[in-house]
């Protein structure tokens, strides 16, 4: 599935699947109205953490992959360790209907706040020049010459990548 549609529409998807089963949370009543919601709120959860080793794994260079997974590890801690407390003192005090749409709510901020800074062509591979590098350089020892030195390969922000290429 993740080869076909590609990491972003699946954690996506099961991130909106997940805000959807908290907003129909609040109906789902007795044991056959819990299951078929847990069941669907374990398949959003999958569908938006199965990918994200493949995601940070092409973020980073080898080296740099301990710190970004120590950093991921402790960023989705961080949510938690604020919307788990949130979740119980909200049901304690204004009811769980209440608690399943505030849940929701973060949800779907949490969405519109992917496809904001997730853009949604995001290739791995990136054509881009370096203007500033030596033209001996042994990051261009096998880019044909030419303007600009353009060439296309996996990207990461390293140290001769410091930025994204802008469109040209």
């Amino acid at each position: 599935v993740l080869d076909r549609l590609g990491d972003r529409p699946v954690m996506l998807a099961g991130a909106g699947l997940l805000a959807g089963g908290m907003l129909v949370g609040p109906l789902a009543t007795g044991l056959g109205g819990l299951l078929p919601l847990w069941a669907a709120l374990g398949v959003g959860y999958s569908a938006t953490q199965t990918p994200a080793g493949r995601l940070l794994r092409r973020s980073a260079l080898p080296e740099d992959r301990p710190a970004l997974f120590a950093a991921q590890f402790a960023l989705s801690h961080a949510c938690w360790l604020i919307t788990y407390p949130l979740a119980g003192m909200l049901g304690a005090a204004a009811g769980l209907d209440a608690t399943f749409l505030a849940m929701a709510a973060i949800s779907l901020g949490a969405i519109l706040a992917a496809r904001a800074v997730w853009p949604a062509q995001d290739p791995g591979e990136i054509a881009h020049s370096h203007a500033d590098l030596a033209l001996d350089h042994p990051h261009l020892a096998e880019v044909p010459p030419g303007p600009g030195r353009r060439h296309t390969h996996s990207f990461v922000i390293d140290s001769l990548h410091p930025d994204w290429p802008r469109p040209a």
